[in-house]
């Protein structure tokens, strides 16, 4: 199989980082200067205002996905640095979705988010907001059903997720 040929993957990872100026800087820099791609990031302060839980979704071959988990983990910010698989872990994103609508069109759309279980969180007299939390396929899928309106504005999180059970809780040590 040629380089060309090579099979595309992505990979979920969670990093704890400390809670200092520059360290996202850092991180999304290693990923430009090396060329990796980045699908997603999400970052907020933890239980723990000192740390703060970082979600990259990353794409690339199996060597690409490998390194930048090497890579990541040598930064010195990085205090932990592993894979979220799938069946371990729980992912979950939020799209906030402008829509533009008038009375006529109000009730579809609305009937639309609830099959999602999406909550209206604004109504205007010519808009909705939408606000829709789930798994990416989730969300893309109720995008596709609002193919046929018009969307103003639509704000995504990017993935957040947590492993399974208490086996994976990172505790960080000083």
């Amino acid at each position: 199989m040629s380089a060309s040929e090579e099979m595309t993957y992505k990979k979920v990872f969670q990093l704890i980082v400390d809670n200092t100026a520059g360290t996202l800087s850092r991180i999304s820099g290693l990923f430009s200067r090396r060329g990796y791609n980045i699908e997603s990031i999400t970052a907020g302060v933890t239980s723990d205002p000192r740390f703060t839980r970082i979600t990259i979704v990353a794409s690339g071959n199996e060597v690409v996905l490998d390194q930048i988990e090497k890579q990541v983990g040598k930064l010195v910010d990085v205090r932990d640095i592993h894979e979220l698989k799938p069946q371990e872990s729980v992912y979950r994103e939020l799209a906030l979705v402008k829509v533009r609508t008038d009375a006529s069109q109000r009730q579809q759309i609305i009937a639309i988010a609830n099959v999602f279980r999406g909550n209206i969180v604004d109504v205007g007299c010519e808009n909705l907001i939408i606000e829709i939390t789930g798994s990416q396929d989730k969300i893309d899928a109720f995008l596709r059903l609002l193919d046929g309106y018009e969307i103003l504005e639509l704000a995504r999180t990017g993935l957040a997720g947590l492993g399974r059970g208490v086996e994976n809780v990172v505790y960080i040590d000083d």
